[in-house]
């Protein structure tokens, strides 16, 4: 065990290192929860190997610099909201929603500063869009209905299942981030989003594209730490699938390193 500075106490060579995991804001009951799906907590432990530690979404209220210190990870999750039009000169109409700016607050400024304090990052489908808009970019409503485009929502069905079904084929770029994760060109992956990337926010690259040319995965250019955004849901197949498995794992390590690093640095300070 090794203490900080600040009497911090952390330990250099945990095998289930902290990470923060965005949280929508919902109303249940005629109370207000900040709650994180079951799938993606159950992707954390399982498929990364991390202690995962909910977000409330409380906006500017947080300290992102002490919870950035507390943590060595960032996993931002789907939602079935949409990020608000209002962060990216799109359309606030009722039709593209539904919305959730107290998560919007939150996730937006903990992604920017993740990447700038080089913690470990994944980003699933709203995730993806959020990392996105957080860096500049903007987001295309109803892809389904553009020219040339695939429809990408969920197959109509009452099974989960086969909702987030793997069904659409997409290729990864061969050298970049995604392809050193999975060492495959192609892959099959579920789809289940009505928004996508419209314009490509500068400091990120496309890592993989559907077959309509959709942005699938993306990675921040020369980024000081592991940054991964994908459309699809890898946490949903994470025990069964092996690319599900992979992204996870590499995530997983990534925090370890960081915590290994991290750890040891503040011992030192100590």
């Amino acid at each position: 065990m090794e203490t900080s500075g600040e009497g911090r106490v952390r330990n250099s060579s945990t095998s289930q290192p902290l990470v923060a995991v965005s949280a929508d804001l919902r109303e249940l009951n005629n109370h207000a929860w900040h709650a994180a799906p079951q799938q993606y907590l159950e992707a954390a432990v399982s498929g990364a190997g991390v202690f995962p530690l909910i977000v409330p979404s409380f906006g500017e209220r947080l300290d992102f610099d002490q919870l950035l210190f507390a943590v060595d990870g960032v996993v931002i999750t789907g939602s079935g909201s949409n990020v608000h039009p209002s962060l990216y000169g799109g359309d606030s109409s009722e039709a593209n929603g539904p919305y959730d700016p107290a998560r919007d607050s939150t996730t937006l400024p903990l992604i920017r500063k993740a990447i700038e304090e080089g913690v470990p990052l994944l980003a699933i489908c709203r995730g993806l869009q959020e990392l996105n808009v957080a860096l500049g970019g903007t987001l295309a409503a109803e892809i389904q209905e553009l020219p040339g485009k695939l429809d990408h929502r969920a197959p109509p069905s009452d099974s989960r299942d086969a909702r987030f079904a793997l069904r659409q084929i997409v290729t990864v770029k061969s050298g970049g981030c995604l392809f050193d994760v999975l060492g495959a060109t192609k892959i099959k992956v579920n789809s289940v989003h009505r928004q996508a990337v419209g314009r490509l926010a500068s400091q990120l690259q496309v890592e993989a594209v559907a077959e309509d040319g959709t942005v699938e995965a993306v990675t921040v250019r020369n980024s000081r730490g592991f940054v991964l955004g994908v459309q699809w849901h890898p946490e949903y197949w994470v025990k069964s699938d092996g690319p599900s498995a992979c992204i996870f794992r590499a995530f997983g390590n990534a925090v370890r390193a960081r915590a290994a690093k991290t750890g040891g640095a503040l011992g030192a300070a100590g």
